[in-house]
């Protein structure tokens, strides 16, 4: 099922849910006011965590286009993917609460606990929110096992 997805006319909703993926998390995140200011503290930066997020971020709007179009294929075929449409929402959630750089912005999640009065940041964790993409990256991993894993038939 996933090569279906690499097809015509499917490679181009891919692409678009990929690009509009990264657009929200750009929008969301305020990523774009954060990218102004990198070259007044190029000195504080520590670089390799803004690319292993950047790169985690784009791993992310991969797999939310991937999972979109197999659970979009799979339901056209009316098999039960509940669970699955479950994980995969979960995970494009988890996706948008990070933002692009989880240690440079707020995200959605603090601010939905800044909203009931409790201070959080992703700063605050031991690898400054890298550790909620991953686990992000791995549920949409184990959904698209899930997926594509075949049924045996006795």
């Amino acid at each position: 099922m996933i090569k279906t997805v690499f097809k015509r006319p499917f490679i181009y909703f891919f692409f678009l849910i990929f690009f509009l993926y990264l657009f929200l998390t750009i929008i969301i995140s305020q990523f774009y006011v954060t990218i102004q200011y990198i070259p007044l503290y190029l000195e504080t930066i520590q670089w390799w965590k803004l690319i292993v997020s950047g790169f985690f971020t784009l791993t992310i709007g991969f797999l939310v286009a991937l999972n979109s179009l197999l659970l979009y294929l799979h339901f056209k075929q009316q098999k039960n993917i509940k669970k699955q449409s479950i994980i995969a929402s979960i995970g494009t959630l988890g996706g948008f609460a990070t933002g692009v750089c989880s240690a440079c912005v707020a995200g959605v999640f603090p601010f939905l606990l800044g909203i009931f009065g409790i201070s959080f940041s992703f700063l605050s964790l031991p690898f400054q929110g890298m550790e909620i993409q991953i686990l992000v990256i791995l549920l949409f991993t184990m959904n698209i096992y899930f997926l594509e894993k075949k049924k045996k038939i006795c």
